[in-house]
């Protein structure tokens, strides 16, 4: 599935001291001279042989580095060896072997591994073997300076901690990891090069959760944190630094960069609104969400870019105690809007989303073994001619014959009566739709939705469960157009989670009001009707030139951008922590940002559509 990235305005400016914005290294060549002067310094309080970990995730390119090293190395006379990770892995045979209980026998989902360690796919004996010569090159005395370089994943393990002189950890972000596993250009675990057959499901359910295992150790260990997005430009800094950087950048709003999606049901209304080089159509485009990166600028002339969930390393002031207590490590939102717009009338089953619906927190956490389920919304931003969003089942519909259909079509036979089964409501800017776990929908089209979600997975991954797609063709980004191969359903799953709600149901508990909660002659605040099982709210704040907003020191918030051109949120005890968001741009308001302040800088009113959880 390809992604696009988008990072106009993303940029978080924030202040940090002088000599953490002086202390980052940037460029190849500089940050390969920064790692060998660090080992000079070593040599010259006495150790002839430093030993280095150099730590990292997925996706992290050693090659242009190891050329930087060796040629300063020749350059500063200092000896530079290397050994890499991936020969202390177990046999691939028996990696697999570890992974098949979360893989499954599930064509579509796996089983998260909770539990599990780097450590444990690594060979006790030629993990013994290099620290046995890890002792011994460190206590050996030679005629000049030496370093050993120890690269990849599991370099910077447990069971080498006691002898490391220098530890570095390597940062990647998620949307270049996915390019290259998806072009086969991935090396997992103890693979030297890549492997093209790397499936998809041994990174989001088993490979994740070990990279995010010991990320979380070596953020702790580190001597040095490294930004290494783009392999000619890493960025290096000392760990004090990126500890002010992610304690400063906590405490103001966040943006991230946005992804695009193109899809079998993409639509047009992004190309007045954005250039996306690449982009034929737009299906998804997500604007907040723990997948995606954040731009960092400290004043330093660099950008520094990184997962937003490093971030979680201050949970309490990020996403809130009562967030963090409940769902420990979990970033619980999504924030999406939907595209559909055409320039030409279409008929239903090219505007429509799959007809899908979503699993309850119980039901992953019995079959996957994830956190939290899906619970939607979806906020119709703009409503066009004919707008509308297909939400439950017809109150006269036969819904064993539906099962039946759909089981028998699998998304390869057309069935021409679907329209007899589910109900079409038409949309009007400003409805909000529920969309609890077990209830059949999708977006119609002919309207863009901001779509509000919780977020099941940190590592991505999505528990949509498709019933019907109409049968058709399936967008093939290679070519810009709609021949690729029909969506794969997952009725087995769906119709177990299908709460068969109908009509009456629907209309009474699932088309939400706006309540006005707070109004003055500045600015008011809405809050949409909700059901139980809902666990967040939907709120608005609407004004003119200047509204005011609070998180309470608890409720991590998500605003959006609907109505208006710029707008500045400032906090009311601190102004200098704030930022700007443009027209349907989201930005994080973490929990202990406290009482704040929404600035128009344009003309007219202004809507910003809030996301928060009901407890905090």
């Amino acid at each position: 599935m390809p992604l696009y990235e988008y990072s106009h305005n993303a940029e978080n400016r924030i202040r940090v001291s002088e000599k953490t914005a002086a202390s980052v290294v940037s460029g190849n060549s500089e940050v390969a001279r920064s790692i060998l002067e660090q080992i000079r310094q070593k040599y010259e309080a006495g150790k002839s042989t430093v030993l280095v970990a150099m730590e990292g995730w997925y996706g992290v390119e050693w090659a242009p580095l190891l050329r930087g090293l060796n040629d300063w190395g020749k350059r500063m006379s200092i000896g530079v060896d290397t050994v890499f990770a991936a020969g202390l892995f177990k046999s691939k045979d028996m990696i697999m072997q570890y992974k098949q209980p979360y893989l499954t026998e599930d064509p579509s989902f796996g089983i998260v591994c909770e539990d599990g360690v780097l450590e444990d796919l690594m060979d006790e004996e030629k993990c013994e073997a290099l620290r046995e010569k890890l002792i011994h090159s460190g206590n050996q005395q030679t005629a000049g300076c030496t370093a050993i370089f120890v690269i990849g994943y599991g370099s910077g393990s447990r069971k080498f901690n006691d002898l490391y002189d220098l530890y570095y950890y390597f940062d990647f972000t998620r949307q270049p990891l996915l390019w290259k596993m998806w072009d086969g250009r991935l090396a997992p675990f103890g693979w030297e090069s890549s492997n093209p057959d790397y499936n998809w499901k041994e990174y989001y359910y088993i490979d994740h959760y070990l990279l995010l295992r010991q990320k979380d150790y070596a953020l702790q260990r580190m001597d040095y944190y490294v930004e290494c997005v783009d392999p000619e430009h890493p960025k290096c800094m000392p760990r004090e630094s990126y500890d002010e950087i992610i304690r400063t950048l906590v405490r103001y709003p966040v943006k991230e960069v946005k992804i695009f999606q193109p899809g079998n049901w993409g639509a047009y209304r992004y190309k007045d609104l954005w250039d996306v080089p690449g982009l034929g159509c737009n299906a998804w485009n997500e604007t907040a969400g723990p997948e995606l990166s954040v731009l960092v600028d400290i004043g330093n002339d660099e950008m520094i870019q990184m997962p937003v969930m490093n971030l979680m390393q201050y949970p309490e002031e990020f996403v809130g105690s009562y967030i963090h207590d409940t769902y420990p490590g979990v970033l619980p939102f999504d924030v999406w809007l939907n595209d559909g717009y055409f320039d030409t009338p279409q008929p239903a089953e090219r505007t429509s989303m799959p007809l899908h619906l979503h699993p309850s927190t119980d039901y992953v956490r019995r079959n996957f073994k994830e956190p939290l389920g899906r619970y939607e919304t979806y906020y119709v931003a703009e409503a066009y001619e004919d707008a509308n969003t297909w939400l439950g089942y017809r109150e006269d519909a036969d819904l064993e014959e539906w099962e039946r259909l759909c089981r028998e079509s699998e998304n390869q036979v057309p069935i021409e009566n679907w329209r007899d089964y589910v109900i079409r409501w038409d949309s009007s800017e400003g409805d909000l739709y529920l969309i609890p776990p077990g209830t059949v929908h999708g977006h119609g089209g002919n309207q863009l939705i901001l779509e509000m979600d919780t977020c099941t997975s940190n590592a991505g991954t999505e528990y949509s469960f498709f019933l019907y797609d109409f049968a058709r063709k399936s967008w093939e980004d290679s070519t810009q157009d709609m021949t690729g191969r029909p969506l794969k359903m997952h009725t087995e799953h769906g119709f177990c989670m299908d709460k068969c709600r109908r009509e009456k149901w629907v209309k009474d508990h699932l088309l939400a009001k706006p309540r006005v909660q707070d109004w003055n002659k500045e600015y008011s605040m809405d809050q949409y009707d909700t059901v139980p099982e809902m666990p967040f709210h939907i709120e608005r704040i609407h004004f003119d030139k200047h509204g005011e907003n609070s998180t309470g020191g608890k409720y991590m918030q998500i605003l959006t951008l609907t109505v208006g051109d710029k707008v500045v949120l400032r906090s009311k005890e601190n102004p200098q922590y704030q930022s700007q968001i443009e027209k349907w741009q989201s930005v994080i308001v973490p929990a202990c940002f406290g009482d704040y302040e929404l600035i128009h800088e344009g003309a007219g009113g202004c809507t910003v559509v809030q996301l928060r959880w009901k407890k905090g």
